[in-house]
């Protein structure tokens, strides 16, 4: 045996015999001691995880981020001019922040581990020759393991012996049906039609099977899956665009304090004096409250989305999900119930048909054992008729493709048959009209029912034949030449219906701006089928096959244009979200299986549902308790509602912020005194950061969830470079009016350059709040209000109240408090006017 870690990608395309040879295993497994050198080898049948970064490190990679390594700089810099209130609300708000995120971050991590609990405790192995029970952790490759109906499978292997056995595989490739399984050779590319194969955490609903171990552990195609859960997920949209802020800001800052420095010496300025004035500007330009600002609005967007139904894991997900422009979603569960339905019972004409209804309910409803999900079905539509009991019977076999049951009842003795169409079609010799009349079967009727099977196997549908014949008193079933000589009756179709509400939906996603793609892994026809049925605007189709001939930048070259994708692997799945986010779309990934997390987890917005899978709402940063796409268009709505009041703050606080430092580094060159003492700069800034606490709250405009948005810095830096100037020209006029119109003391123009720079800074936020006419626009949030007047009271208290002196302010003359008044008012009429030009080409 070679001792290698993976087995070959499609060990089901080898021969069993080879595939034993190649293990060093035979058909009564491995002695106890081969066993124990194996598990030395390739390590427990689990799901490893990565090694995970320690406490410290976890923190140390958010601090070094741009943004936040700003405000350390400026809660130090608070620290050492004294200002210790700032330094605490700084250094909270940065601790409250980091710690939130390291928490979300553990909460993923522990995904993969949910893994574990998807396989059996102990399974049924051969060692020594023998059958003992065995801890699934122990199992190795070259194990043979007995699997039964209800039991889950272990492992990845293929199959030594099949007796009717059937999994449900539909965590796994997202197929509803139970699949059957049989001995052999498979060249299908992909596990979804590996015939021969079974795979660790699937389910064995029917039957009975011994299976050959090939893959165990992270080499398994479930521990490729928590791989994927265990990497760290790529940056959401809302990551990147703080991140990009953060950059912004950053040069703004080293520009104003280089280029003020610089100036200061040339001056021949103080040394320390202007270094200290340069941090206390630097300080000023950092929107301090933004983290709280934002946790605030997400928080209250959080609550506002669990009235509707979603629950939010990760906060950032809310303005991921309104950034939102691609929404990828699984078919199962998403756009069709997730249980399978009998859709019609149809005789030789295709009319509907009471008699084959009742011959399909008692084979599936008198025969032993479990019933399958297609009996069910069946049963729930039509059960047996009383006073029908089984006499025998000849379960479900791959060769034959067909179970058998005899029944008695009504004074009859019947051989009830279904199975495949064209097995149950090859066992025919007649065929039952509507008038129950039973006719010679010819090779041309027997082609039009197989076409017709064939054609509606390709809109979506699973067909049953079923077929009968009387049987005499004292026959009984003697094995597959009982089934001969049958009259074929008609087809029972079965379907995963789709929701009603599913078109709707589509179509109001739509016209959100967000377009829906499918990735199934159910097959093409049945997609295609789907699509159809719900006439959804979707075009191009790309199967797992074909994402597996592209590399990854021509996969990106295609899903630019295509929105059906059918038959793909959980990986391929992951692949595709990030074909799309190198794109520069914002995707969305909503699905329920283990088959799924991958995609979820690498998704800028993770979506599951509340039935879903505990490894899918693991990875998942929102649950959907009703699992509908109307819902999620409500949240989509909400995230942007809550993007719109992010960027209020950003808006105005880079504006602003950058147009009153701009300001008083100019004068700090043009007058022999400094405009602002540090302490006064980060007073001013203060509390200009407490009067906008109440943005989260405030109402947005309508249009602001019309489209998709994103962190548009070319926005932000155009409403800057707009807003900031205007700001600066009033600022710069009062200081001409300050010094040539007054005369005043440096005490006296600090304290009334206090003043208006608190005045027009918090006034402006009534005006720049919205982007149409400040008076036609929405009421602002009384929280807004509050915050707002109550900042402006407290600065004219504390510059003009007995506080100032110790503040380093003075009182000021009626006539002058006129005069910043009048330019107050002539700055909010300017802003007015201006803010259509700062958003001309978009919102920010």
């Amino acid at each position: 045996m070679t001792d290698r870690a993976e087995p070959a990608k499609r060990f089901w395309a080898v021969p069993q015999d080879a595939m034993i040879t190649r293990l060093g295993s035979g058909l009564t497994g491995l002695t106890a001691a081969e066993a124990r050198r194996r598990l030395a080898v390739h390590g427990p049948n689990t799901v490893v995880d990565r090694a995970r970064l320690g406490l410290a490190a976890k923190v140390g990679r958010r601090l070094i981020e741009p943004l936040v390594a700003i405000l350390l700089v400026a809660a130090l810099v608070s620290g050492l001019t004294g200002d210790w209130p700032g330094f605490a609300i700084i250094a909270c708000i940065v601790a409250v922040s980091v710690g939130l995120d390291v928490v979300q971050e553990h909460r993923a991590e522990l995904a993969a581990e949910h893994l574990r609990n998807s396989v059996a405790v102990k399974a049924s192995v051969w060692r020594d020759g023998q059958v003992v029970m065995v801890p699934v952790e122990r199992i190795v490759p070259g194990d043979v393991v007995n699997l039964s109906a209800g039991g889950l499978v272990p492992a990845d292997g293929i199959l030594l012996e099949s007796r009717g056995a059937q999994a449900n595989e539909a965590l796994l490739t997202g197929e509803p049906y139970p699949v059957g399984k049989r001995v052999g050779t498979s060249e299908a590319s992909g596990p979804a039609e590996a015939f021969n194969a079974v795979f660790a955490g699937t389910a064995i609903v029917a039957g009975a099977a011994t299976m050959l171990v090939v893959a165990t552990g992270r080499a398994t195609q479930l521990g490729g899956v928590a791989a994927s859960l265990a990497a760290r997920r790529p940056p959401t949209a809302f990551e990147k665009g703080l991140h990009r802020l953060g950059l912004l800001i950053l040069r703004l800052t080293a520009f104003l304090v280089l280029f003020v420095l610089l100036a200061h010496l040339g001056f021949q300025r103080p040394p320390l004096e202007s270094f200290m004035f340069a941090v206390a500007l630097a300080v000023g330009l950092t929107p301090e409250l933004l983290p709280m600002v934002t946790t605030v609005t997400l928080s209250r967007g959080a609550m506002r989305m669990a009235r509707k139904r979603v629950v939010v894991k990760r906060l950032a997900a809310i303005h991921d999900l309104g950034a939102m422009d691609v929404l990828c979603t699984d078919k199962t569960g998403t756009l069709t119930e997730a249980k399978i339905a009998l859709a019609d019972a149809s005789g030789l004409d295709g009319a509907p048909s009471q008699r084959v209804l009742d011959l399909a309910a008692l084979n599936a409803g008198l025969a032993s054992g479990v019933p399958t999900a297609l009996d069910a079905a069946i049963l729930l539509a039509n059960p047996p008729a009383p006073g029908w009991c089984a006499l025998a019977e000849a379960p479900f076999g791959f060769e034959r493709r067909r179970s058998s049951v005899l029944c008695e009842g009504e004074g009859q003795r019947l051989l009830v048959v279904k199975g495949a169409p064209e097995a149950v079609l090859a066992a025919c010799t007649k065929t039952e009209s509507a008038n129950g009349n039973s006719v010679p079967m010819t090779d041309a009727t027997r082609r039009d029912l197989i076409a017709r099977a064939d054609a509606r196997g390709g809109e979506g549908f699973r067909l049953l034949g079923i077929a009968w014949r009387p049987m005499s008193e004292g026959e009984t079933i003697e094995g597959p030449d009982s089934e001969a000589d049958l009259v074929f009756a008609g087809f029972c179709a079965f379907l995963d219906p789709p929701k009603p509400s599913a078109a709707k939906a589509v179509a109001r996603l739509g016209a959100l701006g967000v377009r829906v793609k499918i990735i199934s892994g159910d097959a093409a026809p049945v997609v295609q089928h789907l699509v159809q049925r719900l006439g959804l605007p979707c075009k191009g189709l790309l199967t797992g096959d074909e994402i597996d001939a592209l590399d990854q930048p021509g996969l990106v070259a295609r899903v630019e244009d295509v929105d059906l994708y059918a038959r793909v692997s959980p990986d391929q799945k992951r692949r595709v979200i990030l074909a799309l986010k190198a794109h520069g779309h914002t995707v969305g990934f909503i699905g329920d299986g283990i088959n799924d997390a991958p995609a979820i987890h690498a998704a800028d917005a993770g979506l599951s549902v509340a039935g879903a899978t505990e490894v899918a709402r693991a990875a998942a940063d929102l649950i959907l308790l009703a699992p509908d796409l109307g819902v999620l268009a409500e949240g989509v709505e909400e995230g942007r509602r809550t993007y719109a009041n992010i960027m209020k703050y950003v808006r105005m606080g880079t504006s602003s912020n950058f147009g009153n430092m701009a300001s008083m580094a100019v004068a700090s060159l043009l007058i022999p005194f400094l405009p602002l003492l540090p302490a006064q700069i980060l007073l001013n800034n203060l509390l200009y950061d407490l009067s906008e606490m109440g943005i989260p709250f405030d109402a947005v405009d309508a249009g602001d969830g019309a489209k998709p948005h994103g962190w548009d810095m070319g926005a932000v830096l155009r409403f800057t470079l707009v807003m900031g100037p205007l700001s600066s020209v009033f600022d710069l006029a009062t200081f001409g009016i300050l010094l040539w119109g007054f005369g005043v003391t440096p005490e006296e123009f600090r304290t009334a350059w206090f003043i208006e720079s608190m005045a027009s800074q918090v006034l402006v936020i009534f005006l720049i709040r919205t982007h149409s006419v400040a008076w036609r626009a929405a009421s602002p949030h009384p929280a807004l209000i509050a915050t707002s007047l109550s900042a402006l009271a407290l600065a004219f208290a504390l510059a003009l109240g007995p506080l100032a002196p110790m503040l380093g302010f003075a009182p000021l003359p009626g006539a002058l408090l006129a005069a910043i008044a009048a330019l107050v008012a002539g700055y909010l009429v300017a802003a007015e006017v201006l803010k259509r030009l700062a958003t001309r080409t978009g919102q920010a």
